[in-house]
């Protein structure tokens, strides 16, 4: 489940003693009550508990400002083995601004990824969309295991540079599956390189149990947690596994935990709803075509998006941006609606022969090219380890030109960046089934956009479904992926109510949509094809870095 962080502007402890050293249940298998990983969880966030994070200023590595303060917390690689390795996790810090009698503790934020470091997170609070909470809240982010300096993953040398010559085609001969397969297997074979025995430690279980051990170390005796994207759904699994620790949650852009659909069907479903949101994309740069020049109607524009590919494919912009990296700019595009005006700036820009906007945008700067690579391969790790998947070439071949009949768009770049998982020699993880009972866990709240496709909304309904005393808030019409802090003022309203009052709206509740982005942004007092929007992003990381 791919999802953008772009941050351009976003229980009662358990102190069960451990009676015998912990044996490891059978690979694969969740953790019972009881088990192993239990206790391993409870030792470690003992541990934590007793030794708080030590905030202090940010090594210079991480490259944040002096308004925040850094700490680490230790957790087991192995919480089946919670005496052996361990790893320290990154976090960092923004106290609550407002008077000491109104703070609530700690606000822990992750934006999802798999793969993304939330690091940036307490710097939200400087936007007035945030402002109420950082008042009452220290907001809190950190990078999960194998993200940044948490033990940090890699499975490729990030200084090998993009690749223009690939076409990234809608429906691909075997040439190009073949060529696709041999990648996808050398990325697999580098993530056991690279990550040597850390490697299957690395999944979406090890991040609910980290989350529990952090909460300890921030010297929280119960959680308040936002998880976007992806952090929605290991959000989930915590809730499951601590139900008693948890005091607010909220799941932002919510991921469907169903069992079946980790992560190969997720994925799948994706695919198939970034179809009709680059089709809404297409529509709205038509209704603007004095602005962009490239038709009245979206049939009118993908004909014109299709000439850009065939230019590039003939000579890539720049030397290295060709038909993939124009893909994989459209598709950030349709993670939030005020990218539209600039990725549909850079498109018309390209077609009437300036192509340095389209290049500026869709070639990572040289110094990201490492936390690329990095969040690549963590969302590998964890996606791989999570579940089973496919093993027969004849499966993915299947079921992906089956479904680019209809979703041509996303749906083979979408395969290829998952395919690793075809070739993976970890032990899988079996999904845990994510399902309370009514008043087994505080109330909780939902965000979705009607028409997010990075986590389409029917995720959002089946988690509300297993969480029977949460509240889902619709932003209706709308398709940003990453509600929370956004311009929308309802969904703010409903946010700032549930996690500073304690306040649920009713069980299905409805935001009218954001209005719509505009070709000229009056705010920023910037052109059609600027650098963006000015607002806080908190979901996940950027496809474009394939």
């Amino acid at each position: 489940m791919r999802a953008p962080l772009i941050l351009t502007t976003a229980g009662a402890l358990l102190l069960t003693p451990l009676a015998a050293p912990p044996q490891a249940p059978a690979a694969g298998a969740p953790a019972p009550p009881g088990s192993a990983e239990t206790r391993g969880v409870a030792l470690a966030a003992e541990r934590a508990a007793r030794n708080p994070i030590a905030f202090g200023p940010c090594p210079d590595e991480e490259g944040l400002p002096r308004s925040l303060e850094c700490g680490t917390v230790r957790v087991p690689l192995d919480y089946a083995r919670p005496e052996g390795e361990q790893i320290d996790l990154t976090v960092s810090r923004a106290k609550a601004a407002g008077p000491k009698g109104e703070r609530q503790g700690a606000l822990v934020f992750n934006p999802g990824g798999p793969g993304s470091s939330g690091m940036l997170f307490p710097l939200v609070g400087i936007f007035p969309e945030w402002k109420r909470l950082a008042s009452v809240y220290d907001l809190v982010g950190y990078a999960p295991r194998g993200v940044g300096r948490s033990a940090p993953l890699s499975c490729r040398d990030p200084r090998e540079k993009p690749d223009g010559s690939w076409q990234a085609p809608e429906h691909p001969t075997g040439k190009q599956k073949a060529e696709r397969r041999t990648k996808a297997e050398a990325y697999a074979r580098g993530c056991a390189e690279g990550g040597g025995k850390r490697l299957k430690h690395v999944h979406s279980l090890n991040n609910a149990r980290d989350l529990d051990v952090v909460r300890a170390g921030l010297g929280e005796r119960k959680l308040t947690f936002m998880g976007a994207s992806y952090g929605s759904y290991f959000g989930a699994l915590y809730a499951k596994l601590f139900a008693s620790h948890v005091r607010r949650m909220v799941f932002d852009s919510a991921v469907d935990p169903s069992p079946s659909r980790v992560w190969y069907r997720n994925n799948m479903a994706q695919s198939a709803a970034f179809e009709k949101r680059w089709a809404d994309f297409r529509r709205w740069i038509a209704s603007h075509d004095a602005a962009y020049g490239m038709g009245t109607d979206e049939a009118q524009v993908l004909a014109a998006y299709r000439r850009a590919r065939e230019k590039l494919a003939a000579e890539p912009a720049g030397g290295t941006v060709g038909p993939a990296q124009l893909q994989a700019v459209m598709l950030r595009a349709q993670y939030y609606e005020d990218y539209w005006p600039s990725h549909a700036g850079a498109l018309a820009a390209y077609l009437k022969g300036d192509p340095q906007p389209l290049v500026d945008m869709a070639t990572p700067l040289e110094e990201g090219r490492v936390e690329a690579e990095n969040a690549r391969a963590v969302y590998t790790a964890v996606e791989c380890n999570d579940a089973p998947w496919p093993t027969r070439w004849k499966t993915w071949d299947r079921d992906h030109t089956r479904l680019a009949r209809t979703a041509p768009f996303e749906t083979w770049e979408n395969a290829w960046m998952n395919l690793p998982c075809a070739y993976w020699k970890e032990p899988r993880q079996t999904p845990m089934d994510v399902r309370v009972a009514p008043g087994e866990l505080p109330p909780t709240l939902i965000l979705a956009g009607e028409r997010d496709a990075a986590t389409p909304y029917a995720g959002a309904l089946e988690l509300r479904r297993r969480l029977p005393d949460a509240a889902l808030v619709t932003e209706r019409g709308a398709g940003t992926h990453g509600l929370a802090g956004g311009p929308n003022a309802c969904v703010n309203r409903h946010v700032e109510a549930y996690l500073i009052d304690g306040k649920l709206p009713a069980r299905s509740t409805d935001c009218a949509a954001r209005p719509a982005p505009v070709p000229e942004s009056q705010e920023a007092g910037t052109r059609a094809g600027g650098s963006g929007p000015a607002r806080p992003r908190v979901a996940g990381w950027s496809p474009a870095a394939r």
